[in-house]
């Protein structure tokens, strides 16, 4: 298995995973989004839906970071 220095913090819609990037940006915590759907419609596999993204932080701030979706997701 790949070794990573990664940790992943949140699976969701775009809109949750923005607001959720702007609340660590706030506390100086960078996060990593990936978008399987983005991959494929760059790679030509046209998809109308867009798919869920997911978050990722650095493995010394997931503990912080997931502070913050937690909280975020008591908010909604």
């Amino acid at each position: 298995m790949l070794k990573t220095n990664y940790k992943k913090i949140y699976s969701g819609n775009q809109f949750n995973v923005k607001a959720i990037l702007e609340k660590l940006l706030q506390i100086n915590i960078e996060g990593v989004v990936k978008d399987e759907s983005e991959s494929g419609r760059l790679a030509g596999f046209a998809s109308a839906i867009p798919g869920e993204q997911d978050l990722y932080v650095h493995n010394d701030e997931a503990e912080k970071a997931l502070e913050i979706v937690n909280n975020y997701i008591k908010e909604l």
